[in-house]
This record gives C-alpha cells, structure tokens and sequence, in this order.
C-alpha cells in the first residue's frame, strides 16, 4: 500500500506543493513570485499535483507542513489549509523547520562542511540556522542582525550560506571559508523525505495546538 504524503511550503514567496510515495517524489508544483498569492494558487496547485498521480485527497495517509521560520502571511494560509485537511481527512499534521528542508535540498547538490540557510527578515536582518553535512542542527534558529563582524567564529570551518538573506552577508562578508547561493528557495520537494522519516517514527503535531514558528511578533505595516 502507497503511503501518500502531500508537502506544502508556503513560508516565503515560493508557494510549492509535492506529493510523495514514501520517500519518491510522485508529482510536484512551484512558483516563486514577488508578491505572495498563495491563497490564490494553493489549493489550484494541490488539485494538479493529486490529479497528476491520478489519486484523491482520501489516498493521503498524511500532510507534511514547513513549519518555518519565514513570512508571517504565507506561513499561516500554509498552516490552515494543512490542518483544515488533517481535520477532514483525519489524518495526521507533520511540520518540518523550513531551514532544516533548505539545508537538506541544497546539500543534494552542494558539499560544505557547514550549511546556512538564511530567510530574509527585511533591513540587515535574516533568518538562520548551522546545519552539519548530516543535517543535523549545530546552531540553534535564530534572527541576526547582518554586520562586518557576523559568523566569524562559525568560519572557521567552510560554510555555504545561502537563500535569499544571503545576499546581505555576501555583500557585508569577505572570508576564503565562505561561499554563497543566492538564487535558492525553499521548496516542498525537500519536506518530502524528511517528513516520511517523521511519519515512519510516528512524530506528528498535535493538530488542534499546533502553531508555525514565526520566531518573531508580527507588525503590520503602516498604510501610506
């Protein structure tokens, strides 16, 4: 019997849905723009990626979320909707951190004694973790203030850092054990087998309780 798990990441600009079969990926659907639209296409792109593999939302055996940290608008219309199927289909909710996800897609195709996922969080300020070549967490989630003097002690060992707040420290960072990748996103595709591991151990959220990680308070921005 398949075990169907559909991955929405909705914590930046990217609105991304992937279904999996354990830990293959079955059918996925992405896009990245500047301003957010994922109510708009959330539900379009779970409908293609279910119609492509010729299943239905009662084939699911669980739904896997980027719990993130990241936007604050595109984590919570990801979170409703995961929970509000989790409800329907009673089945269980799975959250990934965004940045784990990120580490894990990128070292697919990048070596790096250290991986830093940065998320941009507006002015000099990011989002980030320190991931080892396992993807095992080495450096708590945290939000930095970007300046000449970040991440000197964590240099010491090669790190990538990359996402969108990399841009900021490659501008701010010259180090020989430092290098970049700007144009990388999250993405579903990498919720996927780190969510299937979480499902064969039984490592669900508690639906009705469980809330994304904002990591900071929103503030509404002032109307012009």
């Amino acid at each position: 019997m398949n075990e169907y798990i559909l991955n929405i990441e909705t914590s930046t600009k990217a609105c991304s849905v992937a279904l999996f079969s354990g830990k293959e990926l079955v059918s996925h659907k992405e896009h990245v723009e500047e301003k957010f639209s994922h109510s708009e296409k959330l539900s379009l792109y779970m409908l293609e990626v279910l119609d492509l593999a010729k299943i239905t939302f009662t084939d699911l055996s669980a739904i896997a979320i980027s719990m993130g940290p990241g936007s604050y608008t595109g984590l919570r219309i990801g979170v409703s909707t995961a929970k509000g199927l989790c409800y329907a289909l009673d089945i269980p909710l799975i959250s990934i951190s965004t940045l784990q996800a990120m580490a894990y897609g990128i070292s697919l195709t990048k070596k790096s004694d250290v991986f830093c996922p940065m998320i941009d969080a507006r002015r000099m300020e990011v989002y980030s973790a320190f991931y080892n070549a396992k993807n095992k967490l080495i450096r708590k989630i945290q939000a930095d203030i970007i300046d000449e003097k970040s991440y000197q002690k964590e240099l010491t060992d090669k790190v990538l850092f990359f996402g969108d707040g990399s841009e900021k420290l490659h501008e701010t960072i010259i180090h020989d054990n430092a290098s970049f990748v700007s144009n990388f996103h999250p993405s579903a595709k990498f919720l996927g087998p780190l969510a299937y591991n979480k499902f064969q151990e039984t490592d669900f959220e508690d639906t009705a309780y469980f809330e994304p990680y904002y990591l900071k308070d929103f503030i509404a921005g002032k109307k012009n």
